[in-house]
């Protein structure tokens, strides 16, 4: 099996689907924000604020390249789909976009350490949805509904793969 890539807007959920999806199919998990952290010992909070985005957007393809390089469930930051390196990088990858609705996207980024969507999360997030979707469609194989109970969202996924395999 290979690498299965979760992409999405912030607060879809890809944290959350990505380690219940590993759990259930018996694969490693990782967070790409959390393997951006070990490396350079910065949240990606505090790396965008300290070095900017251009900084970090690199220092993103450069972990998950590494990430790739493994089986397992990978939960990629929201714009990872920005850099052209890592969309390449995930074009021989399974990926899954997570899809949500904004209203509950709003509730779940709330006081959360995200500088990137600022003092209104709403207006931001309704941005970044229309900027980036159609690069989240230029890399996912599928896309998943997570507006649904958590057992239900691995479920699909499952059930996308699955359908992957058959037609292999």
């Amino acid at each position: 099996m290979d690498a299965i890539v979760l992409v999405g807007l912030p607060g879809v959920g890809k944290s959350t689907v990505g380690r219940a999806l590993g759990e259930r199919l018996g694969m490693p998990f990782v967070d790409l924000d959390d393997e951006i952290a070990a490396f350079t010992g910065l949240t990606p909070g505090d790396f965008i604020r300290t070095r900017g985005e251009d900084a970090f957007r690199a220092c993103e393809v450069e972990c998950l390249t590494r990430c790739l390089a493994h089986d397992g469930v990978i939960a990629t930051g929201g714009g990872v789909v920005t850099s052209a390196g890592a969309r390449e990088l995930l074009r021989d990858h399974r990926v899954i976009w997570l899809t949500m609705d904004t209203g509950a996207l709003v509730s779940r980024v709330r006081g959360g350490d995200r500088p990137l969507l600022g003092d209104d999360p709403a207006t931001s997030l309704a941005t970044l949805a229309e900027a980036r979707s159609a690069l989240y469609a230029e890399v996912a194989d599928a896309s998943v509904n997570a507006n649904a109970p958590l057992d239900v969202v691995v479920r699909d996924i499952i059930d996308v793969m699955e359908k992957w395999v058959a037609c292999e």
